[in-house]
This record gives structure tokens, C-alpha cells and sequence, in this order.
């Protein structure tokens, strides 16, 4: 195409202020490429500043870029090279729509991107615009200039973990900053050593300024953060505390169910087995109406509920104190207030929870930390949701770092 008016729109269409399209070629099946050339005669030594219109050699190449509807779109660009005559050697100029070393202009490299953000690199390199290989380019690119993740405004912590390949003890660690619920980094491994490299590459100064942690209840986090943040208070996520009170409940709905069930198989007397029979009903599928937050019940699970505390005077206590703590860290809004509901609720429930009994005392500064500030691990637990989606969608990512590069940059990538 050599009219001009037609050269101008092709131009205009590009959108790209450095350079001017001269001519074009359509290729069937491949796609255009449009030949431009640069709408300056001369370039700046990066050296010594100088303006250079010396033309020491022409680079010619041909990069990717957006597509114009459904037809691909390259660009034959001249990366030309001039002879500075102050220091006399040569430089290439410096092209701000396309990288050095790049197939592809930068404004592609957004897109595919975005789109890799939004669904995972196997499904974006099928497409044929870019290959793997290039999109995983691109994500370590674009990683580079992402902050270098020391949190300097960090001050509350969330600590918690997900597993890489479930079932096979591969974890990451995950850290939070709890008040703007953005992740801040991911450990290969949850290790203290793995987390503590992590952590001491943020500065004595930014682990200073940390006032609290929540974490799970683990005693290597916990190690850490007496270790490395002095002052930062340690708070158990009170949704762990929960979690194990729920388990120990539902331990107790399995006894009691396979104590019934071996008391039938056993029975001759047909009364005695009805007996038994009825009783064992009103335990069956009953785990999600005794383990949810009873104002969260249906009307069913509601009527379940009241057939289970019917049945079982055991499952009937445990069910009402396992509602009373929650109803303590809900409505407990300062410190002393919480350690004295906290220690009735404790001599209340020792014969009935052993287990979370003893591992509520182990860790009772920290759990009534929880009732300074409310700070819970809420938005961790959100965030781990969020990248066990990304987890199941990687495919094409073959290293850890591909898939820490992912995850950074899905709370960190703006277009």
C-alpha cells in the first residue's frame, strides 16, 4: 500500500506515537504485518545524554502485537544504532513500546496478562497469539517491576498456609497484610526456616513496626514472631479455636453413632434394636446442623438440631458451650471482659472438650489478644480461597516461582 491518506489511517490505527507505518503486507493464515519506521531521525546516547543523528546500522525485526479483530497483527521495527560523537561508540535506541529482547510490544504483554490473570497460561498460548514460553517471559518481566514486597506500612500480619499438591505434605506459606488484604508474599515451603527468609529480607525495620500476627495455632509461627518481631503482639485466629472445638464435637457425633450401631448389630431383642434404631436416627445427618452457627440453620437443620439434643444429652451440651464461646468472641469487646467469660467457659467445658481445653490454656495470651482489636486471620482464610482457584487453574506454570509471580500479581498487576 503506498497511497498516503490510506498510510496515515494505518498509522493512526496503530497508536503508537514513535513510530509511522510506511507500508503493509497480508500474509493469508498468518496475519498483517505492517513495516514502520521511526518518526525520528535521531536518538540519545544513554551514556552522556547526547543527541546523535549519526546512523551507525539498521536492526531490523518483526515483534507481535495486538490484534486488529481477528487478524494478527506484526510490526517490522528498525532498532537502529547510532554513533555517539562524544563517546564515540555506538548505542541503540531505546524503543518505549517494545522491550529489548522482546518478540512482542508491551501493550500485548498487558493483555496477555490480564488474560493469564483471568484464566491460566495453557489456555491463553492455545489461542496461537503467544506461545508458553513468552507468557512466562512476559510474568517475569512484569514481576521486576512490581514493589519488591518490603511491606514499609505493615502493621498487622496474617501467617497461614495452603497446600501445593494436596495429599502430598508440599506446602507454601502465605503472608497477609491484614488491613489492606493484599498478599505480600509466598514462602516455598512453611518450614521456620523458609518463612524466616522470607521475613528478615523485609529489614529489622519493617518487622519492627509490626504490632500484631495472627496466626494459626502453631508453635512455629508463634517461634517467629517472638524470634524476629519484638513487638508485635501474637494473636490465635479465633476461627482455628473454633474449628478444633467443632472437630472435637464431631468426634463425639461419630462415637456416639458407631456405639449405637455396634449396640444394634449385637441386640437380639427386636424392642431393644427399635430402641436403639431411634435413637440412632436422630443422630444421622446431623454433623451440619450441630457444627453451623445455629442462627445460620434452616428450618430442617433447625429440626434436626433439637432431634439430636433430644437424643444425646452429651451432643446437647457440647453443642451449647461450642455456641457460648463463639457468642464470647463475638460479642467480647475488651481484654479483661474476655479472659473472665473465657475462664468460665474453660471450667464449664474441660470434662467435655479435653482436647480444646488443653490447647485453649496453651494458648490463652494469645486468644484473649483477640479481644483488643478483633483481629482474626478472616482475610487470610478469603485470600487462600482465592489462590487454591489460581492453584487449580495453573496449568502451564512449571515452577513454583511461575506460580508465586501468578498469585503476587493477581492483588499487584494494574493494567
Amino acid at each position: 500500500m503506498t497511497n498516503k491518506r490510506d498510510i496515515k489511517i494505518l498509522t493512526e490505527l496503530l497508536d503508537l506515537d514513535e513510530i509511522k507505518v510506511i507500508s503493509h503486507r497480508l500474509h493469508p493464515g498468518i496475519g498483517m504485518i505492517l513495516q514502520t519506521e521511526s518518526k525520528q531521525s535521531y536518538s540519545t546516547c544513554p551514556k552522556c545524554g547526547t543527541s546523535s543523528h549519526k546512523l551507525h546500522q539498521n536492526h531490523r525485526h518483526i515483534v507481535k502485537d495486538l490484534p486488529w479483530g481477528e487478524k494478527q497483527v506484526f510490526l517490522e521495527i528498525n532498532r537502529r544504532q547510532f554513533k555517539c560523537e562524544i563517546c564515540k561508540k555506538p548505542f541503540s535506541e531505546d524503543l518505549d513500546f517494545v522491550s529489548k529482547k522482546r518478540t512482542y510490544t508491551k501493550r500485548l504483554a498487558q493483555q496477555i496478562i490480564q488474560e493469564v490473570l483471568d484464566s491460566d497460561i495453557h489456555s491463553v498460548a492455545s489461542k496461537g497469539i503467544v506461545t508458553t514460553e513468552e507468557i512466562e517471559r512476559m510474568l517475569k518481566d512484569v514481576s521486576k517491576k512490581l514493589p519488591n514486597f518490603k511491606p514499609l506500612n505493615l502493621k498487622r500480619l496474617g501467617l497461614d498456609e495452603i497446600a501445593l499438591i494436596k495429599g502430598h505434605g508440599n506446602y507454601c506459606a502465605v503472608l497477609i497484610d491484614l488491613d489492606t488484604s493484599k498478599l505480600i508474599a509466598l514462602s516455598n515451603g512453611r518450614t521456620q526456616e523458609v518463612i524466616k527468609e522470607t521475613l528478615t529480607e523485609w529489614g529489622i525495620e519493617v518487622l519492627e513496626q509490626i504490632e500484631e500476627v495472627s496466626i494459626d495455632l502453631w508453635q512455629g509461627y508463634k517461634n517467629l514472631v517472638l524470634e524476629l518481631m519484638p513487638n508485635a503482639q501474637v494473636v490465635a485466629d479465633r476461627f482455628h479455636v473454633m474449628t478444633q472445638i467443632n472437630k472435637e464435637l464431631d468426634t463425639q457425633r461419630k462415637k456416639e453413632k458407631r456405639n449405637l450401631e455396634e449396640l444394634i448389630k449385637k441386640e437380639n431383642l427386636a424392642a431393644e434394636k427399635a430402641k436403639y434404631e431411634l435413637i440412632l436416627s436422630g443422630l444421622k445427618n446431623s454433623k451440619y446442623s450441630l457444627l453451623k452457627n445455629e442462627d445460620n440453620l434452616n428450618e430442617e437443620q433447625l429440626n434436626k438440631l433439637i432431634q439430636v439434643k433430644n437424643t444425646s444429652t452429651i451432643l446437647k451440651v457440647m453443642h451449647e458451650l461450642k455456641e457460648k464461646i463463639r457468642a464470647i468472641f463475638n460479642k467480647t469487646n475488651d481484654w479483661y471482659t474476655g479472659v473472665f467469660k473465657l475462664g468460665m467457659w474453660l471450667s464449664r467445658a474441660k470434662k467435655y472438650f479435653p482436647n480444646s481445653n488443653n490447647t485453649i490454656i496453651r494458648w490463652f495470651d494469645e486468644i484473649i489478644a483477640y479481644f483488643d482489636n478483633g483481629t482474626t486471620s478472616g482475610a487470610v482464610e478469603g485470600i487462600n480461597n482465592k489462590l487454591k482457584l489460581i492453584k487449580r487453574s495453573a496449568y502451564g506454570f512449571r515452577s513454583f516461582e511461575n506460580f508465586r509471580i501468578r498469585c503476587l500479581l493477581n492483588w499487584h498487576f494494574n493494567c
